[in-house]
């Protein structure tokens, strides 16, 4: 198994390749071991010392890390967990644990419009880069997003949702006044 890497925005948070499906659908994110307990991969990452957060996506896996460690250090130790779990053949998810969230469907026509230029427009660029944005609501002119994965505290975050997602919202959604970040 050949295992590729790439650098994010986030120096703090790099992004691995498996070369194999990672989630068959939607995305996961661990900010604590304590989160991981329906993962078998995530639990086997936080188990290398340093690592802070896990964020699992379609065909990639990106690791955060504390500052006080070094990637030249980390990084042998996490590519031979990624490795060992998809020899093991144990799932990614345990199967009763899946995220089965569902969109209410009465979303009015303004926020369906919002959802879809996050996930056609937004979504795919920020995977590129190891993380995912989720909406999390739209409330008097202002959509609320989660950052998650390489996109949660990479500097350019900021960046990105006032320059980019917001005024691309604003131009295709005119309800659309503000974008804020939410934990």
């Amino acid at each position: 198994m050949f295992i590729q890497t790439e650098s994010t925005p986030n120096p703090a948070t790099l992004k691995f390749l498996p070369g194999n499906s990672v989630m068959e659908t939607g995305t996961a994110n661990f900010a604590a071991p304590d989160e991981a307990n329906r993962s078998p991969l995530a639990q086997s990452l936080f188990a290398t010392e340093g690592v802070t957060g896990v964020f699992l996506g379609a065909d990639f896996i990106t690791v955060t890390k504390s500052d006080d460690k070094e990637w030249d250090v980390m990084k042998p130790l996490i590519l031979g967990a990624i490795m060992e779990h998809f020899q093991s053949g144990r799932p990614v998810i345990e199967a009763d644990a899946a995220d089965t969230t569902v969109a209410d469907g009465d979303d009015d026509e303004v926020v369906v419009q919002i959802r879809e230029l996050i996930d056609t427009r937004v979504r795919p660029a920020v995977a590129q880069d190891g993380g995912d944005i989720v909406y999390k609501g739209f409330e008097d002119g202002i959509v609320y997003l989660h950052m998650q994965g390489a996109c949660a505290g990479c500097p350019s975050s900021t960046a990105t949702l006032k320059h980019g997602i917001e005024n691309m919202l604003r131009y295709y959604v005119p309800e659309v006044q503000e974008v804020r970040a939410v934990e």
